[in-house]
């Protein structure tokens, strides 16, 4: 007679991730190929302009532009870039010379080299980290820088 008590009990099956495929990726990719991130490897040595419509991750060389608009750029430990970068988001963890460009924030970690021009919104130097350029940061105002634009434009009456 079965027993469900002494029934051998079958592994909990484990799902794989899936992910939606943007809609300019062909279907016919098995679910295991299509990425989340682009990825460029640290054996890769890539020269010309490399242009991404997602997040992206850089570990290997890359001369010439990377323009990864509206996305995240994360540049990995391995990475050696030279190169002018736009971006969302940049976060640096190798070597980067040339411009940083993000129309958020830039984000230089522990262990990272940068000697670049940067433009951004905010930036972050983690401690144990180089940076020599300069720095431009964009779209921010002050309450003072605001309110002394608001008095100049407001025409005062005479009395």
């Amino acid at each position: 007679m079965w027993n469900r008590d002494q029934a051998p009990k079958a592994e909990p099956m484990r799902q794989q991730p899936t992910y939606s495929a943007p809609s300019n990726q062909s279907a016919s990719f098995p679910a295991e190929e299509r990425r989340v991130v682009a990825w460029v490897g640290k054996s890769v040595v890539f020269r010309g302009d490399l242009i991404s419509s997602e997040d992206m991750t850089i570990d290997g060389r890359v001369e010439g532009s990377i323009e990864v608009r509206n996305h995240h750029l994360t540049i990995g430990p391995n990475a050696s870039i030279e190169a002018d970068v736009a971006a969302r988001l940049v976060t640096v963890f190798g070597k980067v010379s040339g411009s940083l460009t993000a129309e958020e924030r830039v984000e230089i970690r522990h262990g990272a080299t940068v000697e670049a021009d940067i433009t951004c919104q905010t930036l972050a130097i983690q401690e144990g980290a180089y940076f020599c350029g300069k720095v431009s940061m964009s779209g921010r105002q002050s309450k003072t820088d605001t309110d002394a634009q608001e008095a100049a434009a407001t025409p005062t009456a005479r009395q």
